[in-house]
């Protein structure tokens, strides 16, 4: 006799772990080792040092800098939140005029940062035609505050930080787009806008993302702001599935 499962439409409907069963009073052996398996991956998203090398040879033409925030190693970073928000004083950036820039940061999950970020700025970079764009700079042991300071040393505008996310025990290569309009040192994150959860195919994908964040970059250049009072009216959201 067949019997059909009534979570299986829903777990092929997320990523969430919904249904699970048991063995006696705990989950059963599977369960747990997949959890087991989750667990490990989340670790290694935070611990994993990022490729820069692959990432600056993806950018080609369009790489900046590599630079650093005050975080000696890894364990100072996850201890010290407030050192990965400022930038190493040997950055070596050059003040300039820019609309734009944009800051690739490993955050907590430098496998984000590898698999995504660079797709991102791909697809977004062609919907900002006529814009002044700094070299991409990518930033280490960095939190997203980091990006104002590198913005500000540039002369730019705006930046756009994309950043690897905390991992999820079902995400753990879960990219973020931080936007802020006239960056500098003090900015709090009531003055930026995020993009989350950009990780195709279980998340958004880069041309949904690009054509949000254009969105929302052209509205913040005509009010000037960016923030609670900017707000995603959806106009840029794919259709919804019928």
């Amino acid at each position: 006799m067949t019997t059909t499962d009534p979570w299986e439409t829903l777990r092929a409907a997320t990523r969430a772990r919904v249904g699970l069963g048991r063995a006696g009073d705990g989950l059963s052996t599977a369960e747990n080792l997949r959890l087991a398996a989750a667990h490990a991956q989340a670790r290694d998203a935070v611990h994993t040092a990022l490729d820069v090398d692959a990432v600056v040879a993806a950018l080609g033409d369009r790489a900046g800098p590599v630079v650093r925030s005050q975080v000696a190693d890894r364990t100072e970073y996850l201890q010290r939140p407030d050192l990965g928000r400022r930038l190493a004083p040997d950055h070596g950036l050059t003040e300039g005029e820019y609309d734009l820039s944009v800051v690739i940061a490993d955050g907590l999950s430098a496998r984000a940062v590898a698999d995504h970020a660079v797709a991102v700025v791909d697809a977004l970079l062609p919907r900002l035609e006529g814009w002044s764009v700094a070299p991409v700079v990518v930033a280490l042991q960095s939190r997203v505050a980091l990006g104002d300071e590198i913005a500000a040393a540039l002369g730019a505008r705006m930046v756009l930080v994309l950043i690897g996310e905390r991992p999820g025990m079902s995400s753990p290569d879960s990219l973020g787009a931080y936007l802020t309009w006239e960056p500098r040192a003090g900015r709090v994150d009531s003055e930026r806008n995020c993009v989350s959860n950009i990780r195709p195919p279980d998340g958004l994908g880069y041309d949904a993302a690009a054509e949000v964040l254009a969105a929302l970059m052209h509205e913040a250049f005509r009010r000037q702001l960016t923030g609670v009072e900017l707000k995603d009216t959806g106009a840029a959201l794919p259709p919804a599935a019928g």
